[in-house]
């Protein structure tokens, strides 16, 4: 129906026309209901047989004259005067009548049509309950000056195998887990956006998580990011805890989440008549499926190609056959489908029209919060992403590195990239309007070098192998743990406990150590600058976390203003995927 008039039909209506036919008569190659023998037409100069007189034909006749019979089944001009004005009058006002008549009932077929569309759409979306999402969220980001205000949208890929999932699927598992996760910074300027890809297999801490059963799970410490939607073992998932487990990761509060299943996504890129892919190699069956055995028949070509429905599909999903293997690589390629399925939506035209075919595609299988509740909100949510460029429309993955068969994210610069979002600053420390945004670590040409007393001297990276510590949060700001965590196991410690201290008001970091421990103990706080040493009785090695820790790591637990964020390591922007980049660039890992 793309293209067509809402209401309209394949024939023209035609009851309004002049030269409409009349019932009975059909179209052009229509089938006759039935045959309408014509009447011969009588002169009236030539009454014929049975032509009455008297009467009211007769007066008729009498009145046209004697030399005004009707030639042709025309009637006579009007002589003049009022009678001859309304006459010449009729038929135009007529006209005007039934054109105007046509314009409101045309009207009326758009609005019931637009509305059936709408009430469609409305009755096609998921709500998710939103009991779930935590009490204990980031605060909302305020307007600027001009009062505009960032949104953060978390989408959600879900590989739900039920109903019709199944089938695209390819697979038996019950559950629902989360096979893309996307964080959407829209900035407050509504010209820039970026999106962040978490790994599916990053090791993170989940907060407490409400279960169908109405109780909430304990917090879980250095799980799979991915695990979070699985919390509770249902087949829609668990959106809300997956958003509790983003804020509490980014310290973002997140405004709107969005879930889409396999045959949403599937319909959506049928509704755009498919997307650009490019894939470095040919792909087989053998590589979609390892448990094949076999090569088998090319699935998909290599280079540049056009794909929908289920081949997109698997596109998207697809491991193995490009680089490791890994899901680094399949997050770039997805990275690079999302680029190609807006370079689709907007050149198509950012507006209802194109909109609605997409929305329905999507809203057949979506999962949405309350913010997100209805076909119009949706519209207006898109409509508001119209402006921004292509190459403004940025994907990246957060700072990562690989711990055995998982993967971990890299502090300190995962917290400056969650610092710079925050702050609404650019990849390239720009704010929304273009003004460049400092570097606050930056040392200017006014400002003394260091002494040599106080500058960090040039030794060899900390090495911890074989030395084991505990870590303890000995303040009220959350996920400093798993932060410190992260550290030690990058300098090869092993961590033998993330936990809450037993008191949580320590102003300063400490690094605790039994008899005959101390090297070890300067070892660990080597990484921790400011920190002390401090003997106890007890064996082992303990880093207790202070609020100075806390205002380091990106969070204001001692409630001073926090400083302006510091510049993005160049590798994070130098990684980030435009979405006007070639498609063919950046779409496999190893």
């Amino acid at each position: 129906m793309a293209g067509q008039r809402a209401g309209a039909s394949d024939q023209d209506a035609g009851w309004w026309r002049d030269d409409a036919p009349r019932r009975g008569g059909g179209g052009p190659g229509a089938a006759p209901q039935h045959e309408e023998v014509p009447r011969p037409r009588r002169s009236t100069d030539e009454p014929g047989d049975g032509s009455r007189s008297g009467g009211r034909a007769e007066a008729r006749r009498s009145q046209q004259g004697s030399g005004g019979g009707r030639r042709g089944g025309q009637p006579p001009a009007p002589t003049g005067g009022r009678a001859a004005a309304r006459a010449g009058r009729r038929k135009p006002r007529s006209r005007k009548k039934i054109v105007a008549l046509v314009a409101v009932s045309a009207l009326g077929l758009v609005v019931a049509a637009g509305g059936v569309v709408y009430w469609q759409l409305n009755g096609n979306i998921k709500v998710f309950d939103d009991g779930g999402v935590s009490k204990d969220r980031p605060d909302a980001t305020a307007p600027d000056a001009e009062g505009r205000t960032p949104v953060n949208l978390l989408l959600i890929g879900s590989d739900s195998r039920a109903g019709n999932n199944k089938d695209l699927g390819g697979g038996e598992d019950g559950g629902a887990r989360s096979d893309t996760t996307i964080l959407l910074h829209v900035y407050a300027d509504h010209r820039h956006a970026v999106g962040v890809s978490f790994p599916r297999d990053a090791l993170v801490d989940i907060p407490p998580c409400k279960l169908p059963n109405g109780k909430w799970t304990k917090q879980q410490s250095g799980v799979m990011f991915n695990s979070a939607f699985s919390t509770g073992n249902t087949e829609e998932g668990n959106p809300a805890c997956t958003q509790n487990t983003v804020e509490k990761l980014t310290g973002i509060r997140v405004d709107h989440t969005m879930v889409v299943n396999f045959e949403g996504f599937a319909s959506m890129t049928e509704a755009v008549n498919g997307v650009n892919v490019c894939l470095p190699n040919a792909i087989y069956e053998g590589d979609l499926n390892p448990n094949l055995g076999r090569k088998g028949k090319q699935l998909y070509p290599k280079g540049q190609q056009k794909v929908q429905g289920q081949a997109a599909l698997d596109y998207v999903r697809l491991r193995h056959g490009i680089g490791d293997g890994s899901d680094i690589g399949r997050m770039r390629r997805q990275q690079a489908f999302m680029s190609s399925l807006i370079k689709e939506v907007k050149g198509a035209g950012m507006n209802p029209t194109t909109l609605l075919p997409v929305a329905n595609a999507a809203t057949k299988a979506l999962t949405v919060d309350k913010g997100l509740d209805s076909a119009s909100k949706l519209i207006t949510f898109a409509m508001s992403l119209k402006n921004i460029d292509l190459h403004d429309i940025k994907f990246l993955t957060p700072p990562w590195r690989y711990e055995k068969e998982r993967v971990a994210l890299v502090h300190p610069d995962v917290d400056q990239l969650w610092g710079a979002l925050k702050a609404d600053r650019t990849l390239d420390g720009q704010d929304a309007s273009g003004e460049a945004t400092p570097d606050a670590g930056a040392t200017t040409a006014a400002a003394p070098a260091p002494s040599a007393a106080t500058e960090k001297p040039a030794a060899t990276p900390v090495k911890g192998v074989g030395i084991k510590v505990g870590v303890y949060n000995g303040t009220t700001t959350s996920g400093l743990s798993s932060k410190a965590a992260d550290v030690l196991a990058a300098a090869q410690f092993t961590v033998t406990a993330k936990t809450n201290a037993a008191q949580q008001n320590h102003a300063t970091t400490v690094v605790q150590y039994g008899p005959g421990e101390k090297a070890n103990a300067q070892a660990v706080a080597s990484l921790f600058p400011g920190s002390t040493v401090e003997q106890v009785s007890k064996a082992g090695v303990n880093l207790v976390l202070g609020k100075d820790y806390a205002s380091t790591s990106g969070d204001s637990a001692t409630g001073t203003a926090a400083a302006a964020p510091k510049a993005l390591p160049s590798s994070v922007a130098k990684e980030a995927r435009s979405a006007d980049d070639d498609p063919c660039s950046n779409v496999s890992y190893g």
